[in-house]
């Protein structure tokens, strides 16, 4: 689906209660996430270790469950910002709404998620879906894109070697696929790695890996509201840069462990594998710019997959002028 506007603004969001400390005189930000993953550590961790908080911050975080509905909260003022794949904003540039969108910093570097069928396989190649379903979220989202992309590169046309299903929601796909839908699903962390544990599924390959780095997920703000407050994005951003440094200079558990709160429902050791299960395919970004050429190739895949027939400018969508600023 190419138009995000058209997702309904009444929608109901799940609003996750982690925010930050609630000291006063802290500025409340509203931040929508596409899906609560611990692919997004750096955020929680910035959250948990109070790094919001010392710049000032109190951050209100929402599970939006899917990036149009993402993306339907930042352009109603629901939210202040969203972290959502950047093909939202170009979809938003491309609509020609004056008061776009753009991509501000980049919170993680390829796909994060993970085939699983339904009996474990160590010999698995994406061959063995020829002639197979699988669940890969909704259609115009990058997580479908990448999917498809990594299946092209196969030598496996997406509606023709194998059934790429797009009709059920993003947020539903677990419970979709325990419930018998599908002979495969993509799923992210730490979902995934609970189905298995709980004998509902068998992770057998990472998209990620397969399909190459992409700047898969980012925070995008409104031009508005970037033009209002950039001081509150530059604290919000050198927070997360703190958080990512975090993440790349401890141990797998050491990170679990700072998780563990936004994620009280995994065992430290669940999301101990899980941090290294991602980091073997450096899936965390190291900084939150974005380079030209990742954003190129975001492009090359979108267009491969039909969603995009006009290019937008780099440096229309993305805006790195925080990002460059924090980490010098």
């Amino acid at each position: 689906m190419k138009k995000v506007l058209c997702a309904a603004l009444a929608v109901l969001l799940l609003v996750v209660p982690l925010t930050g400390c609630k000291e006063k005189g802290l500025q409340k930000v509203r931040l929508h996430e596409v899906t609560h993953s611990v692919f997004y550590a750096a955020q929680y961790i910035a959250m948990e270790k109070g790094y919001f908080a010392e710049e000032g911050l109190e951050v209100e975080l929402t599970n939006a469950g899917g990036a149009d509905k993402a993306m339907t909260a930042l352009l109603s003022g629901q939210a202040d910002l969203a972290l959502m794949g950047p093909e939202s904003s170009i979809y938003v540039y491309n609509e020609g709404r004056a008061d776009y969108t753009q991509v501000i910093g980049q919170l993680t570097a390829c796909d994060g998620a993970f085939i699983m069928g339904r009996e474990a396989n160590e010999n698995f190649t994406l061959e063995d879906l020829r002639g197979k379903s699988i669940l890969g979220g909704r259609a115009g989202g990058i997580p479908l894109m990448t999917l498809e992309y990594a299946l092209r590169k196969a030598g496996l046309e997406p509606g023709v070697d194998v059934d790429v299903r797009s009709d059920v929601q993003f947020n539903l796909m677990a419970g979709a696929f325990a419930g018998g839908e599908g002979d495969y699903t993509t799923l992210f962390e730490p979902t995934a790695t609970a189905m298995e544990m709980e004998g509902q599924g068998y992770v057998l390959a990472s998209v990620g890996e397969l399909a190459g780095k992409v700047p898969y997920t980012c925070y995008q703000i409104t031009k508005s509201g970037l033009e209002k407050d950039p001081q509150m994005a530059e604290k919000f951003l050198r927070a997360i840069y703190r958080a990512q440094k975090f993440v790349q200079e401890n141990d797998a558990k050491t990170v679990a462990e700072a998780l563990a709160p936004a994620f009280t429902d995994s065992s430290i050791d669940t999301l101990t594998k899980v941090v290294e299960r991602y980091r073997e395919i450096d899936a965390f970004a190291t900084t939150p710019v974005m380079t030209q050429e990742s954003y190129e190739r975001l492009m090359d895949i979108m267009q491969q997959a039909g969603e995009l027939d006009t290019r937008a400018p780099y440096d229309m969508v993305i805006n790195n002028t925080i990002a460059e600023k924090i980490i010098k």
